[in-house]
């Protein structure tokens, strides 16, 4: 028998592909089209109730006569389509439906046209998209049946582009020109031949099968002999009439079941839909809207169907834009197939959120399904997200949560994660049960060689024998598709192929675990070694999000302690409104800074509004607590005490003189010396630090010339606005050209200019300060460049602390193993901070997320440690203006600090006091933390309960990863305290060791999280 494999294969590819698939639809009659170009096609999107009838398109007779052929649709704009016609006579007894192709490429959903359709009176059919092209008319129909549809078309362009990361206009509407995109295709009524289709899925699984199978395996030839008899029995003219035939020559070797060692897959309907991202939010929207309504006609029709859908946003804009869509997704969710996941918010990014902010993106998701769904939802669901905080495991537990998910560690370049099921340990010891996807992606297609290649990658084969696979168009949306749900419904038990069961996430957690509960542990932050630029690029949405943090923090500590003396209300509404924009700007292409120029403009202006509006509060809420009169009064919103004004309070600025001299810079060499008796600092000719000298230390804390601007090119290899390739440290220009050198006080100014750009900055030393500041202005006017801040450090240390939520975590400052020198750019949030035994060196700062840390090499035996913080970059795509403009960023180098040290000085540098006029009397705070032994206590939040109880909630936190006691003592009356988990519900005690009424007495291990709830007397 010859070897004719190669020979079939490439028979079954061409029938498929040139016979089969045109095949499964028979044109009957075409469709009439008439059609409304919003605005001229340049309009914004409109309600429904505008474009059908009765709306004023249709009153105003704004439709005009469309056809196939027609181009349509500038980039953005929207077209309504009028789709009529009837079913011919010939028809009857059959299947049709409608087949729209307003244009698609045969490429992957959501990143082109995509369309909606309506009935007239206003019900949604479903969602079009190049890989769903149809429309459902009936089964059976009876003929003559009158077809009347519209569609609502959006001409969202191609970003990704023919040529990968090329430079495109398409991102911002202003830019992106008025030529129409897309040509009409086709607009049919046909037959849908169920035979043809059914054909076309059976050789679909077979043929994916195949090739994954080792060319000398009998069941490899059984199936090629199948298809080869399958293919005989076809007749290329008359597909229809003897597609029944040659399936009857795979019926056997469909049957024949799975060995039983197989391994199970648990197949999870999904559509990973990005909140934004090469589409403005505004377009997300519709893509929800869309892929929801595909999702629940395949949830009718199909009664093995599951569908798990994240994001707690996305199901709100179904609940505002959509209801009846909305309506049918709730009456799934009560039914269980479809499926809340991930109790967050929006899938966010976890290294650059703060701390409250990624507390809250549990607290808003899972409290929104509890309440809309009553669903506690168990796993928190992150496929796509650029890296994963070691404080999640923590905050997962405490939302409620024991299960995690993500897929996107399997993108690492350097290293291959060892594991896809183990026990995630964060940075307190709390461990979650974990899972990788070992299919290697989100958006299945349940294809032969995806569930080969997931059993064959499985890491842990021999102690675990399940995986999860999520199918279904995604990125842009789209979902699952019937093609895929029979996929799986073929390779349930099929010899040679895994056993694919459609279940719920739950399902396959609860199996998972109990199969593998001795499942290894990975302790740490689950470092991703692709995509480093997201803590740098599109520095004004970063800057944005971590001002509008520490606003939110403002706010709703000096409202609740206006509130509770009684002197205002406290804004819940308006509170819970600007979180939820915070957290929506905090998804994983928004904050990563890799969206398109639309999304980031319009972060920025909700950035200045949320800013004036939370400014308005703090206000509103200072000046009820200050009372009337003319004396000033300081306000303390850090979580420690700063002067003469304890933390969390406020108090009159009295009129003395200043306990410390003066700081004046003295001219020295070129350049000046700046000393508070503390420190002394000498700034050169060139601008820089040469010598910062502890003076109480008799130490001096920099290796070599500190605050060093240093610009590289930086073009990596693919991913502009993700990524920064290693070899961008190859090439370095020390930017020390001087335009002006000058002083004032205790502050020397320094202006630079390079390339385009321009820079002043000013280095500060303050009376009785043991820091120096540095507030840097950057006119950035670069192009793939990078621009970093270096601080030569003289000390000897094997690895930093970098501050991340609810603590910090070390990475080490070598590059011994592949894993260490991975992570060549790391995040950090308020500071990062060295120490050799007995003397630490912090950095601070108030907008920067991207750092890096080395030990050059040096001919001093390697005891130079030098810190850079990345400040800014210029990718040119997806937005070719990235960061152009003007930027403000603050840093401070704390020298002698230890890590108590470095937490309270970033929380300065973020929170500054507030001056406020007033009656001149003290503000008392609501709670004061006295800490004990041990370690470190710091409060995060100070507010009033959710459930608007009136109830005080704070919630603190173990700093310094030591063992700690505290007091904490509230200025108000209470009647109780209770430990709660983040949604304020309660939980046994874990760190309260007693209460008296007037103090409460904790006990905290290294990095807990406590969240306490003070019921008011």
């Amino acid at each position: 028998m010859h070897d004719n494999r190669v020979l079939v294969e490439n028979r079954l590819e061409r029938v498929l592909s040139q016979r089969l698939k045109p095949a499964v639809h028979r044109t009957v009659a075409p469709l009439s089209l008439t059609v409304w170009h919003v605005d001229g096609g340049h309009g914004e999107p409109v309600p429904p109730s505008a474009a059908l009838p009765g709306g004023e398109a249709v009153a105003d007779g704004r439709y005009v006569p469309a056809a196939v052929g027609e181009r349509w649709g500038p980039p953005w704009g929207t077209s309504w389509f009028h789709v009529t016609g009837e079913v011919p006579a010939e028809a009857a007894g059959r299947r049709v439906e409608l087949v729209i192709d307003l244009g698609w490429e045969n490429r992957f959903a959501g990143f082109q046209a995509e369309g909606l359709a309506y009935r007239p009176d206003g019900s949604v059919v479903k969602g079009l998209h190049p890989r769903n092209i149809w429309l459902p008319v009936g089964d059976p129909v009876n003929g003559g049946e009158r077809i009347d549809l519209y569609v609502e078309a959006a001409a969202n362009p191609r970003l990704d582009g023919d040529t990968p990361f090329a430079v495109t206009p398409l991102g911002e509407k202003s830019t992106a020109g008025s030529e129409p995109l897309y040509r009409i295709n086709r607009a049919d009524v046909a037959v849908f031949e169920t035979d043809v289709w059914e054909l076309w899925q059976d050789l679909e699984a077979i043929g994916g099968l195949m090739p994954q199978l080792p060319g000398g395996e009998p069941r490899r030839w059984q199936l090629l002999r199948a298809v080869e008899r399958a293919l005989d029995a076809l007749d290329l003219q008359d597909l229809a009439g003897t597609a029944a035939a040659a399936r009857a020559e795979l019926a056997d070797v469909l049957t024949k079941p799975a060995n039983a060692s197989a391994h199970r897959l648990s197949a999870v309907g999904h559509a990973h839909i990005d909140s934004a991202w090469l589409w403005p939010v505004r377009e997300t929207v519709r893509k929800v809207a869309r892929t929801t309504s595909n999702v629940v006609n395949l949830l009718d029709e199909y009664p093995d169907l599951v569908y798990a859908m994240s994001s707690a946003q996305q199901y709100a804009w179904i609940e505002e834009h959509r209801p009846e869509v909305f309506e049918r997704v709730a009456a799934q969710v009560k039914g269980g197939r479809f499926v809340p996941v991930g109790g967050m918010w929006v899938e966010s990014d976890t290294n650059l959120p703060g701390s409250e902010a990624m507390a809250r993106q549990l607290v808003y998701g899972k409290r929104y399904f509890l309440e809309t769904f009553g669903v506690d939802t168990p796993e928190v669901w992150l496929p796509d997200s650029f890296g994963y905080s070691a404080a999640l495991p923590q905050l997962v537990a405490l939302s409620g949560s024991r299960w995690f998910l993500t897929q996107k560690i399997s993108w690492n370049k350097q290293n291959v994660f060892p594991h896809h099921t183990f026990w995630w340990e964060g940075l307190d010891g709390t461990r979650v049960f974990t899972h990788f996807p070992p299919i290697d992606t989100y958006s299945s297609d349940l294809s032969g060689g995806e569930l080969a290649h997931a059993v064959r990658n499985f890491r842990d084969k021999g102690d675990a024998n399940r995986s999860l696979v999520p199918f279904g168009w995604g990125d842009g949306g789209g979902g699952p598709t019937r093609e895929m749900i029979a996929q799986a419904r073929r390779t349930a038990d099929l010899e040679g192929s895994p056993r694919v069961a459609i279940e719920t996430p739950a399902d396959f957690f609860a199996a998972a675990e109990a199969e593998y509960a001795n499942a290894p542990v990975w302790s740490g932050e689950l470092y991703l070694e692709i995509h480093r630029a997201t803590y740098t690029s599109q520095a004004k949405t970063k800057q944005g999000n971590r001002r509008s943090e520490h606003l939110l923090h403002e706010a709703e500590l000096w409202s609740a302690t206006a509130a509770v003396a009684g002197l205002a209300d406290y804004p819940y509404d308006e509170l819970d409104r600007i979180w939820k924009q915070v957290l929506l700007n905090q998804f994983h292409d928004i904050l990563p800074g890799s969206s398109i120029a639309w999304v980031h403009r319009e972060a920025r202006e909700q950035y200045a509004r949320i800013g004036a509006e939370l400014a308005e509060i703090i206000d509103r809420a200072q000046r009820a607590l200050a009372g009337a009169g003319t004396t000033e009064v300081a306000f303390n919103a850090a979580p420690h005490r700063r002067c003469d004004v304890p933390a969390f309070a406020g108090s009159p600025v009295e009129v003395s003189e200043p306990s410390s001299p003066a700081v004046v810079a003295t001219p020295a060499e070129g350049g000046y010396v700046l000393d508070n008796g503390l420190l002394r600092v000498t700034v050169d000719g060139r601008g820089l630090l040469t010598s910062v000298l502890d003076l109480e230390a008799g130490r001096e804390v920099l290796a070599g010339p500190g605050n060093l601007l240093q610009l590289h090119p930086d073009l990596p290899n693919q991913w502009d606005a993700w990524d920064v390739d290693e070899f961008y440290r190859n090439t370095v220009t020390d930017l020390v050209d001087v335009d002006e050198l000058s002083a004032d006080g205790g502050t020397v100014r320094v202006a630079r200019t390079f390339g385009d750009s321009h820079v002043v900055q000013q280095i500060m030393l303050a009376p009785g300060a043991n820091r120096v500041d540095v507030t840097t202005e950057v006119d950035w006017r670069e192009r793939e460049k990078f621009l970093k801040a270096a601080f030569p450090l003289d000390v000897q240390t094997q690895r930093a602390a970098y501050e991340t939520q609810f603590g910090h975590h070390y990475r080490a400052t070598h590059e011994n193993t592949t894993w260490d020198a991975a992570k060549f750019e790391v995040c950090a949030h308020r500071f990062v901070h060295l120490e050799e035994p007995g003397y630490g060196v912090a950095l601070v700062n108030d907008s920067t997320y991207g750092h890096d840390v080395r030990r050059p090499a040096s001919e001093t035996g390697g005891t130079t440690t030098t810190v850079r913080l990345s400040l800014l970059r210029a990718p040119r795509y997806p937005d070719p203006e990235t960061d152009q403009g003007v930027h403000t960023m603050r840093y401070s180098l704390v020298p002698g600090a230890t890590i108590d040290d470095a937490v309270r000085e970033g929380y300065a540098l973020n929170l500054p006091p507030r001056i406020v006029e007033g009656a001149g009397h003290e503000v008392e705070p609501l709670v004061r933390v006295a800490a004990g032994s041990g370690g470190s206590v710091v409060v995060s939040a100070v507010k009033l309960a959710d459930d608007r109880s009136g109830d005080v909630v704070v919630r603190l936190y173990e700093a310094r990863g030591g063992r700690a006691t505290a007091t904490l003592t509230p200025s108000f009356a209470v009647s109780g305290v209770e430990e709660t988990d983040l949604l304020e519900r309660p939980v046994p005690a874990a760190a309260m060791t007693g209460a008296d009424g007037d103090t409460v007495s904790l006990r905290l291990r290294p990095f807990q999280i406590v969240t306490l709830r003070l019921r008011r007397a």
